[in-house]
């Protein structure tokens, strides 16, 4: 029995040692060091950027009328803060409406949502109104892009927006688009032709083909209408209550 232990000593003594060294491949990357990839380092977490898209660069036609609209944002920031600019509103037979600009702040709250905080000016051809703005942004489930914002004006009022797109990939190139944006406010603004409650929307159907990323015409259907007293308000300006027009424009990026 002795013999027998003293022979397995020296087995014992190189399992230990074995195990007490650590082996990897001579290949394997030095987890301390920044791997690069031809040439390129990798994406990291606290980098910033600066990146912008133009939704919505396109004329509008019907027998009641024309117009033009735009809608575009940029960012500027990493992966976790970031600050937006946005940009929206209509030029109808010289006159400047639905002129939406905002300035927010952005933190990620989720992989997919960011919160938002800032201010917002109605600047146009009507009064100019300032609220402040706070709500959230990002892609929901089956990636459908959307938007929820809450308002409060330095006048007391309320209001909220709520906007929704998704990309239909009929090619890897031609994308099919459906987008509405719902405003809604709790008093009435005579003077800027908004209603109590559920306002006003401006919806459309767009058909764009991406000659390349970055640049992508499209053909649409679009339309935009007033609700309840805007509604009202709409007559009295004798303008269209709610139009269905013939659009095309240009989507861009850079």
């Amino acid at each position: 029995m002795k013999w027998y232990i003293i022979s397995l000593m020296p087995l014992i003594f190189w399992e230990s040692a074995f195990a007490a060294t650590s082996y990897h491949a001579a290949d394997a990357p030095d987890p301390h060091v920044a791997s690069y990839i031809d040439g390129i380092k990798p994406v990291m977490d606290h980098g910033t950027w600066f990146h912008g898209i133009l939704n919505e660069f396109e004329g509008r036609y019907a027998p009641s009328g024309s117009e033009f609209r735009w809608d575009g944002e940029a960012w500027y920031g990493g992966d976790y803060n970031r600050l937006w600019l946005k940009t929206e509103g209509t030029i109808d037979k010289g006159r400047m409406s639905d002129g939406d600009h905002e300035a927010l702040y952005s933190h990620a709250i989720s992989r997919y949502f960011d919160a938002q905080a800032g201010v917002r000016v109605d600047l146009d051809s009507g009064p100019t109104r300032t609220w402040g703005a706070f709500g959230i942004q990002g892609l929901a489930l089956y990636e459908f892009e959307v938007q929820v914002t809450g308002y409060v004006s330095d006048q007391g009022r309320f209001a909220g927006k709520l906007e929704g797109s998704y990309d239909f990939l009929l090619t890897n190139r031609l994308i099919l688009q459906p987008q509405a944006e719902f405003n809604l406010q709790t008093k009435s603004d005579r003077a800027r032709g908004a209603g109590a409650g559920l306002s006003d929307v401006d919806a459309g159907l767009r058909l764009r083909y991406e000659f390349w990323r970055k640049f992508a015409p499209y053909i649409a259907v679009t339309y935009s209408g007033y609700f309840t007293q805007a509604r009202r308000f709409a007559h009295e300006r004798d303008d269209p209550t709610g139009t269905v027009r013939f659009t095309f424009g240009i989507r861009s990026w850079f």
